[in-house]
């Protein structure tokens, strides 16, 4: 009896594990994969076309495509003719977006476009306080 109780006691230890090695190699085999899929964000290019219309604008700043997700290189045009349309191309996780400042904000309008689908759009105020920031497409 005592040595199956001592077989059992080292038999237990050993089925845990190799249940833990496996459960580790699962979480290892996902996380590479998650590491993959951030990876392929990070280098996938999209094009975006940007699009303000309004009065008495005095600039537009956007993201124009360089420098990275967390410090996007802007790119401004002063007293612009409208309507106003560009289209960047940008990298990975970096957020399209386009500011606007108008002296008369009653009817300005701005609009982020991807594949011709308005993905983020303000009017007036709103489009001058915080302009058109939209999430990056290969994100979600």
């Amino acid at each position: 009896m005592k040595r199956t109780a001592r077989t059992a006691r080292t038999a237990v230890p050993a089925l845990v594990v190799t249940g833990l090695v496996l459960a580790l190699g699962a979480c290892s085999a996902a996380a590479e994969k998650a590491v993959d899929q951030v990876d392929k964000s990070v280098n996938e290019t999209y094009e975006i076309t940007y699009e303000v219309t309004g009065k008495g604008i005095e600039s537009i700043e956007y993201h124009a495509g360089g420098g990275t997700a967390m410090k996007p290189e802007l790119a401004s045009e002063k007293k612009p003719v409208t309507p106003w349309k560009k289209t960047v191309t940008l990298k990975g996780l970096m957020p399209p977006a386009v500011m606007p400042v108008s002296l008369d904000p009653t009817d300005l309008t701005c609009k982020v476009l991807h594949d011709g689908k308005v993905i983020k759009e303000a009017r007036g105020e709103r489009a001058m306080a915080g302009g058109c920031v939209a999430v990056s497409p290969v994100a979600g």
